[in-house]
């Protein structure tokens, strides 16, 4: 009985032995074809990266495209490395089997998925792109790198913040890099102590010919309500200081400037 067992264990051996060698002509050449198709797909990443950046100037287009054609090239060579060594059942085994998995995955990482095709979304939307000042999330900062599963970006306090493109992709997106110009308001109540009207010429003047380190343009002064004997007044005027510090400090410096033209004018008395 172990002895059957010997020589059935042995015929079996000598059969996967001569189908090795058989095979072995096919295989080497299957290697090699998998080797150049692997050399062939980063040469794709690399140059077409380089053109798509070239063409689009969007690094985040440029970058997920790339990383796609590399795919798409690894998944061609593996499937003619099959195909030389007739394995041609295997192929149609394992399409089948990565649409199985595929699907078994996309319920069990559905957060996973919808980050991934989030980031897809975002790349070819593009409403933001890397080096661009953005806020979404409660975040504001410069956007340093755009993966598929998330994005990150720097605070202007320092902070390190990577935020899952799902997240990104369902909420508003603020980008201030994309801005024109922002509008500048500021509410204030004045003594009424010189009218309505010295109280508005004041105000344009100083805004107009005393910020003089940002570019300021149409102010408008609105009286929105009579307190007692103050009036409550809304200023705005347009500069094209969009970033967030930038925008804070023409605020800032318009606030100085009005408080000073008060004071030279009197408007809170002696």
């Amino acid at each position: 009985m172990l002895e059957k067992w010997i020589n059935l264990i042995e015929s079996k051996l000598n059969k996967w032995g001569v189908e090795i060698v058989r095979m072995l002509p096919n295989l080497v050449l299957a290697v090699i074809v998998m080797i150049i198709f692997i050399v062939i797909a980063r040469l794709v990443r690399k140059f077409s990266g380089k053109f798509l950046f070239r063409v689009s100037k969007k690094a985040s287009l440029s970058r997920i495209t790339a990383a796609f054609l590399y795919f798409v090239v690894v998944a061609v060579g593996l499937m003619t490395a099959l195909n030389i060594m007739n394995l041609e059942k295997a192929v149609t085994s394992l399409l089948a089997g990565v649409g199985i998995i595929g699907l078994a995955l996309g319920f069990a990482f559905q957060d996973l998925t919808a980050n991934f095709i989030s980031g897809i979304f975002i790349a070819f939307r593009r409403p933001f792109d890397v080096n661009h000042t953005i806020e979404t999330n409660g975040f504001v900062g410069k956007v340093e790198d755009i993966q598929l599963r998330a994005t990150t970006m720097r605070t202007f306090s320092g902070l390190n913040v990577s935020i899952p493109n799902k997240e990104i992709f369902q909420k508003p997106i603020i980008n201030y890099t994309l801005t024109d110009r922002r509008r500048v308001e500021i509410e204030f109540a004045v003594p009424n102590n010189l009218g309505a009207s010295e109280i508005e010429r004041i105000i344009k003047t100083a805004i107009t010919s005393n910020i003089k380190n940002h570019d300021v343009k149409d102010p408008e002064v609105y009286f929105s309500a009579i307190d007692d004997v103050k009036l409550k007044v809304f200023v705005a005027f347009w500069t094209n200081e969009i970033e967030p510090n930038a925008f804070m400090k023409v605020k800032h410096e318009a606030i100085v400037t009005l408080t000073s033209a008060f004071k030279d004018s009197k408007v809170y008395g002696q």
